[in-house]
């Protein structure tokens, strides 16, 4: 996993400056991996301020606005040029396994006091500590709702999913040592071997291994425009998480995707954020109550309960979710 992210991340350096599908233009600046050392760092500061710099200026971007959710670009964002800051408190940084806590933590309480606007989207975590922010919002996810819940209108099915055989318990994205409980799966896939468990992301290769029977598989990593596409053919779909202080403050994106496409979801009590969504999922938290909801799912779904599911989220889209900061930003700006 971790040469893989090297990797990934080379690639993104040596790519440069890219315009996105999207249409907005995307950099990888280059830095040192040398945070944790307190002599090295100004001269990471320095690398990364000049390359910021130098594509503001390429754009003539005067007096921007500029978004942290990297901690390691915390001075940077501070000294530079700009309008407003924007910080994105999405997880609990400091929870994140091999990082430098005392860094982190102090990059963290510096962005809270400096940041005009820090952003939560864990209202629990936000209640803690919107105190320590000179201004905080909680925003909650959005998700990219058109495009899940018309997948399957369209009557493709990627061949690596096509043959497997039904019913199909998925769970799509990476799945990381600290948060997906890989012992509580493995015990549920024994429960169940009449039900195949596919899993669309990156698993790290000891994972294979735990989890490899002839009832389980593990498809990789796909493009994103592809996911809808394999979440629509699961039956029942899964968030199998570890109970930890990271996973306390998460908010998972796949939980709402999972919504929009209509599945039925279990879920581990892991995240406070989910009891908001309790009356369209079901929560277990041992594999015998696991592999009991994932049966009751499937018997009791029906078209009611998908349309319920879909509602929750139908109206979370992201460009909602951008109109409310802007509006915590710039208050009285119109919405045009």
């Amino acid at each position: 996993m971790f040469f893989k992210r090297l990797i990934r991340k080379t690639k993104s350096i040596f790519t440069g400056l890219k315009k996105s599908d999207s249409g907005f233009w995307v950099y990888s600046p280059f830095t040192l991996p040398v945070h944790h050392l307190a002599w090295a760092r100004p001269l990471n500061e320095m690398l990364l301020r000049y390359q910021v710099r130098y594509i503001a200026r390429k754009f003539r971007l005067n007096n921007p606005i500029v978004w942290v959710a990297c901690l390691a670009a915390c001075n940077t964002a501070i000294k530079i040029k700009k309008s407003k800051l924007v910080y994105q408190r999405t997880d609990r940084y400091e929870n994140t396994p091999n990082v430098d806590v005392e860094i982190i933590r102090k990059y963290d309480r510096r962005l809270k006091t400096e940041a005009d606007l820090t952003v939560y989207v864990n209202k629990a975590l936000y209640d803690e500590e919107y105190t320590q922010c000179k201004r905080a919002i909680y925003l909650d996810h959005g998700v990219d709702y058109e495009m899940f819940a018309s997948a399957e209108k369209n009557q493709d099915i990627p061949p690596d999913i096509a043959t497997i055989r039904k019913p199909i318990v998925g769970y799509f994205g990476g799945i990381s040592y600290h948060k997906f409980d890989v012992e509580l799966m493995k015990k549920i896939i024994d429960l169940l071997p009449e039900f195949s468990f596919v899993f669309v992301g990156d698993v790290p290769l000891d994972y294979h291994d735990r989890l490899s029977t002839e009832n389980v598989w593990i498809l990789g990593q796909k493009p994103y425009e592809l996911i809808p596409h394999y979440g629509k053919c699961f039956d029942v779909a899964i968030l199998p998480w570890k109970a930890n202080k990271w996973t306390e403050a998460a908010n998972p994106i796949k939980l709402k995707e999972y919504l929009a496409l209509g599945k039925p979801i279990i879920s581990t009590s892991a995240f406070t954020e989910l009891q908001q969504y309790l009356d369209v999922v079901y929560k277990a938290d041992t594999p015998e109550s696991f592999a009991k909801c994932i049966e009751r799912a499937l018997a009791e779904d029906c078209p009611d309960i998908v349309t319920a599911r879909r509602k929750k989220v139908q109206n979370a889209s992201w460009d909602s979710k951008a109109q409310m900061v802007l509006n915590e930003l710039f208050p009285g700006m119109s919405n045009d």
